[in-house]
């Protein structure tokens, strides 16, 4: 499971570099924040420790791979992660309706404490900040309900109830082939 996470992160930082350097397409994605989504995700699986390593390897690689604080998107990711691990573990947030506003409240909290991180350690901040942060939230509100989406298939227990009992329905199948 833990290779599975490391995986997801991962993928959502080399997207989220590869992506925003393309021409054409980096434009409409520069405010959406993949591997926040990602140690959100894990962050609502109820694990705080593992949402917190999550999130501060997501931090931290996009911290290497952009201009800027070292450390900052490290911090703030993993006090993110932190925050709704905790929350989850005392409130039910496993409906997908309720997730959007976690998303969404995730994105605005991240980018308030990477703003406030480059004021108070005296660094330039690169565009206005009620500017970035609104679609920083509506950027990765919409593409962060779409990939939780698509992690549920991978990670939710469905899916590895599934995958564990495939084997069982495949022999199955073959013994009443074999039988008639």
């Amino acid at each position: 499971m833990k290779f599975k996470i490391a995986i997801a992160v991962a993928l959502a930082v080399v997207l989220q570099t590869t992506l925003r350097n393309l021409p054409g397409v980096g434009q409409s994605l520069v405010h959406v924040d993949l591997p926040l989504v990602v140690a959100t995700y894990f962050a609502l699986r109820r694990d705080v420790v593992g949402a917190m390593l999550a999130g501060f390897a997501a931090g931290l690689a996009t911290d290497i791979f952009s201009s800027g604080l070292l450390g900052a998107n490290a911090f703030s990711k993993t006090l993110v992660a932190y925050l709704i691990a905790a929350l989850a573990t005392r409130v039910a947030l496993d409906n997908p309706v309720v997730r959007i506003p976690v998303i969404a409240g995730a994105a605005a909290l991240d980018a308030v404490v990477f703003v406030l991180l480059h004021r108070v350690l005296g660094q330039p901040s690169l565009i206005p900040f009620a500017e970035a942060t609104a679609y920083k939230l509506i950027g990765t509100t919409v593409a962060g309900t779409l990939i939780f989406y698509v992690l549920d298939v991978f990670f939710s227990d469905r899916a590895r109830q599934r995958r564990h009992f495939a084997f069982r329905r495949r022999a199955a199948r073959r013994s009443t082939l074999v039988r008639r």
